[in-house]
């Protein structure tokens, strides 16, 4: 089954679990509050736990090219990214500047990273996630607030996902044996990576209207940009990458062709932004995501 294929079934799968979080919030099983603690325990617990997992492997210089390979084109395709989304939203909504700047590379990223690349990749979208935090609690944060002094370097340092990323370092650097029953748990909690992300944000579709979801002329905008220009843009970029490093290449243009991150929502509602906004162009974007996000890497597969 080749990768586009493959990436098209995952994206279904991803569409069910999806409509699972949907109708547990339709009928009452599942709350606003509920959800959000599922969105702790994942920010908390399984993302860190996802990019732990792809760092326990024995260490080889052909891995430690590929992650400075991949932190560099990481940190290039962000600034694309910011860049677009600042000429495009910067004088019009700071929501959408910021959730067009930053995809969903963490909750959708990874799983499908995972699922049509192999445990192997996420080793090199791990990079992706933790740049991408430390931009958003940074460049976003003053996006949003327009207050330098709401940045806080504090909140980088403490930043799970930052912490995680360390740890992974340090355990493919160092002679560190990680012992078989936790190396089982660590598995089984980051295969929750997908499905709980995309339940937690079905309960944020079910929350709003329809109607509303559907006839905003912006949140179109904004998914037109997160979903194909700066995927577009990347993927030129990406031909910096040498040939033989292509699964670098695809992990990276995944995570960047993910739809809005769901950290624009929880951003909104710390900092009193439009809070309404920010979860349509999370669903709306998640939504087309599951036919754009096959086009661009069977176009990136056609072209590299």
């Amino acid at each position: 089954m080749d990768i586009i294929t493959l990436l098209f079934r995952q994206n279904v799968i991803m569409l069910i679990y999806l409509l699972v979080g949907y109708l547990l919030y339709k009928k009452k099983l599942l709350t606003a509050q509920g959800s959000g603690e599922m969105g702790k325990v994942l920010l908390y617990v399984i993302m860190p736990v996802a990019i732990i997992r792809s760092y326990i492997q024995e260490f080889s210089m052909e891995y430690l090219y590929g992650f400075l390979i991949s932190f560099a084109a990481a940190a290039l395709a962000l600034i694309l990214a910011m860049a677009v989304s600042t000429l495009i939203f910067g004088r019009r909504s700071s929501i959408r500047q910021f959730g067009a700047a930053f995809s969903n590379a963490g909750f959708i990223g990874i799983p499908l990273v995972q699922m049509t690349l192999g445990e192997q990749a996420v080793f090199y979208v791990a990079s992706f996630v933790a740049i991408l935090n430390i931009l958003q609690w940074t460049f976003g944060v003053y996006v949003i607030t327009k207050d330098k002094s709401a940045v806080s370097f504090k909140k980088i340092r403490t930043n799970p996902i930052v912490i995680s990323f360390v740890i992974g370092i340090l355990l493919f650097l160092l002679p560190i044996q990680v012992p078989g029953l936790l190396s089982d748990v660590i598995g089984t909690l980051a295969s929750m990576n997908g499905p709980m992300a995309m339940i937690v944000l079905g309960a944020y579709l079910a929350q709003i209207s329809m109607k509303e979801l559907f006839t905003d002329k912006e949140t179109y905008a904004c998914a037109a940009v997160r979903l194909i220009l700066i995927p577009l843009l990347t993927m030129l970029l990406l031909f910096l990458v040498p040939g033989q490093y292509a699964p670098i290449r695809f992990a990276v243009l995944l995570a960047a062709a993910a739809p809005v991150g769901s950290n624009v929502a929880i951003f909104a509602q710390l900092f009193h932004a439009n809070y309404t906004d920010a979860v349509k162009d999370v669903c709306l974007s998640t939504v087309f995501s599951i036919l754009t996000m096959p086009l661009i890497l069977g176009l990136a597969n056609y072209i590299w």
